[in-house]
């Protein structure tokens, strides 16, 4: 994906994997990310093969994790607007 969107390489930062092991990646972006009408501007760590949305953007974008319709939804308590707690 990094190369289909001709993302440039920021740096690179170090992140420990799932079985414990540390590997140095590069970071990419600004990404502008859209998901059900919603959008942020995010970074991304480049490693394997799969793209994953991460919990800051979906923070950023009001959206939670339906667990008995197994998807991705807007979040009920603000269908029409992406809203933010800040203090």
């Amino acid at each position: 994906m990094r190369i289909q969107l001709d993302l440039d390489e920021a740096e690179r930062r170090e992140v420990t994997v799932a079985d414990g092991r540390k590997e140095v990646v590069p970071y990419v972006g600004p990404i502008k990310v859209t998901c059900l009408g919603r959008t942020c501007y995010t970074g991304a760590l480049v490693l394997g093969d799969r793209t994953l949305l991460g919990a800051v953007a979906m923070e950023d974008m009001d959206l939670v994790i339906s667990p008995t319709k197994q998807q991705v939804t807007v979040n009920p308590e603000s269908p029409n607007i992406p809203s933010a707690i800040v203090m």
